[in-house]
């Protein structure tokens, strides 16, 4: 938890109390449901929550944002956000049913009112949304079109609605496509740790 506190020294007494309950929580339920790995559980809040949280040093959203978390396995990115950002509307999805039971249970015990979690395939989904976020769900080629039509055409936040990605390793060949309009920052500038050395966001507006 102190990772946390580390890099975000302003949290509310609230939202460092909801922080602090997240890992006995994910314990509980990981015991039961295998929603992150066994080996990675003991760097559980540099690696998901803080990574979860880097799109927060990248970015602010305001009140009312509208934002859709694709492939959110057992809550990551969406659920740290929904604490940094209580007033931003977080959709939760994910194709495995047993992924989006942690998920409700998880928001369920911290009573956190902006997060909505449904098991539904991203391409199904017709609602409209000002950010469409995901950690290294697949390729960005093969998850634009699944997405692009959710992409709300209407701008309410200083950074241009699109896609914000979490993603590892050597992009240059994944983001071709879009080099034109993609924005690249290593999460290295934000974190010290090594676990943060090749890891990236991406924003991609649309």
């Amino acid at each position: 938890m102190d990772i946390i506190l580390k890099y975000f020294p302003n949290l509310s007494e609230t939202q460092i109390e909801l922080f602090k309950q997240l890992e006995p929580l994910y314990a509980e339920w990981n015991s039961q449901i295998n929603v992150i790995s066994r080996k990675d559980f003991s760097e559980f809040y540099e690696r998901h929550v803080l990574h979860s949280l880097s799109i927060g040093k990248f970015t602010k959203f305001v009140g009312n944002t509208k934002i859709l978390d694709v492939g959110t396995g057992g809550g990551f990115p969406g659920i740290p956000l929904a604490i940094l950002f209580p007033d931003v509307k977080f959709h939760l999805v994910d194709s495995i049913g047993k992924k989006i039971k942690v998920v409700n249970g998880v928001a369920g015990s911290l009573g956190l009112k902006n997060v909505q979690a449904k098991q539904i395939r991203a391409e199904q989904l017709k609602e409209k949304y000002d950010f469409v976020i995901s950690r290294a769900v697949t390729r960005l080629p093969e998850f634009v079109p699944w997405i692009q039509k959710n992409i709300s055409k209407k701008n309410l936040n200083a950074l241009p609605n699109g896609v914000i990605y979490l993603k590892g390793g050597d992009l240059s060949q994944e983001i071709k496509p879009y080099r034109k309009k993609i924005f690249v920052q290593d999460l290295s500038e934000y974190f010290e740790e090594e676990f943060f050395e090749t890891k990236k966001v991406l924003h991609l507006p649309l």
